[in-house]
């Protein structure tokens, strides 16, 4: 989570999950957004997912911003978004799917009503 100077990570990324590798929950897109509960933070939990929390403090984030800025993999953010769901600390949405393409005869349709609004 902190670098060294070679840029490498003094703690390796499988020992920030506890040596799990894969998440509980499958589901868990790289931009499944994620939001903390407010639920009081109970003891005893891993550094990892105490700093994934406090970064959610502040409002929500996806899973592949959670891990630039934890600079962990998007494969451990993703085990301990998956835990922190379990627990009911966090809450995890599936990401906006993207917008399907505009018809481009409708969109040409509206902009030659707007010009012809225009030059009444």
């Amino acid at each position: 989570m902190t670098g060294r100077r070679g840029g490498r990570p003094l703690v390796p990324a499988y020992l920030s999950t506890g040596g799990v590798t894969r998440p509980s929950r499958p589901q868990l897109e790289r931009l499944s957004v994620l939001s903390a509960d407010g639920r009081p933070v109970p003891a005893g939990l891993p550094a990892a997912q105490l700093a994934l929390l406090d970064l959610l403090e502040g409002g929500s984030l996806t899973v592949l911003e959670a891990a630039a800025l934890l600079k962990l993999p998007v494969s451990a953010v993703r085990v301990l978004a998956a835990e922190l769901v379990d627990r009911n600390l966090v809450l995890a949405r599936p990401p906006i799917p993207p917008a399907e393409r505009f018809d481009p005869d409708l969109l040409k349709r509206v902009a030659d009503g707007l010009r012809a609004l225009k030059h009444q």
